[in-house]
C-alpha cells in the first residue's frame, strides 16, 4: 500500500508540473501527456487492485 500511495503522489506531482507547463508554454504536447499519465495510471492502480483482490480471494 505505501507503493501505491507513493505512486499516487508522483503522479499527481507530475500532473500538476505538466499542466502547469501546459498553461504556461500552450505547448499541447503536455495535455497529451498528461492525459496518457493519467490513463496509464488508472490501468496500473486497476491491475494492482485486480491482483490483491485475487490474492484475498484465494487465501481467504
Amino acid at each position: 500500500m505505501l507503493i501505491i500511495r507513493l505512486f499516487l503522489a508522483l503522479c499527481l506531482i507530475t500532473v500538476v508540473v505538466s499542466l502547469g507547463i501546459y498553461f504556461l508554454s500552450g505547448d499541447k504536447r503536455y495535455l497529451r501527456f498528461t492525459w496518457q499519465l493519467i490513463k496509464f495510471s488508472l490501468v496500473l492502480l486497476l491491475v494492482v487492485e485486480v491482483v490483491i483482490a485475487m490474492g484475498r480471494i484465494i487465501l481467504f
